[in-house]
């Protein structure tokens, strides 16, 4: 692979849409409650062998509070049965947490990457995650998905 190829990655990715941002404020709206991507047909973009979930998260949370992140990668052949092709833990993922609020409290903001290999996976592919913030009442955060694919058979145009 020449130096061209190699430093050209907008030709040897594509990208789907993830899910729309969340809102989720501590102890209310969206806290605990898990979100389901919208699914991208592998086929539809000349099956991907690999992909990266990227879960985008800006958080104001108080000193020492957090925000953990639950996640499992489903697949499926006919777009509406799917099951678990990798989770956190588990085949309901497991929470970790992703930020901790700085001294004094203030915005964190990061990127939750989850690489997959999908050379066996089915047509069909999403993500589900769950936010859960640690102080009650106080602390939000605003979080979306967005899927990096690569590996394809014939590369993007």
């Amino acid at each position: 692979m020449g130096f061209y190829q190699d430093h050209d990655l907008g030709n040897r990715i594509d990208l789907a849409y993830g899910s729309d941002s969340v809102a989720v404020t501590a102890g209310g709206a969206g806290d605990a409650v898990q979100v389901t991507s919208q699914s991208f047909d592998r086929f539809a973009v000349n099956e991907p062998l690999s992909m990266v979930a990227a879960i985008r998260y800006k958080a104001v949370l108080a000193a020492a509070a957090t925000l953990s992140l639950a996640y499992v990668v489903e697949h499926s052949d006919d777009n509406a049965t799917f099951v678990t092709l990798t989770a956190a833990t588990g085949s309901t993922g497991a929470s970790a947490v992703v930020a901790t609020g700085p001294a004094g409290g203030g915005t964190v903001r990061g990127i939750v990457q989850i690489p997959l290999d999908l050379a066996g996976a089915k047509e069909y592919v999403r993500l589900k995650f769950t936010p859960d913030l640690s102080a009650a009442n106080t602390d939000t955060a605003e979080i979306s998905a967005l899927f990096v694919l690569g590996g394809q058979r014939i590369l993007p145009v």
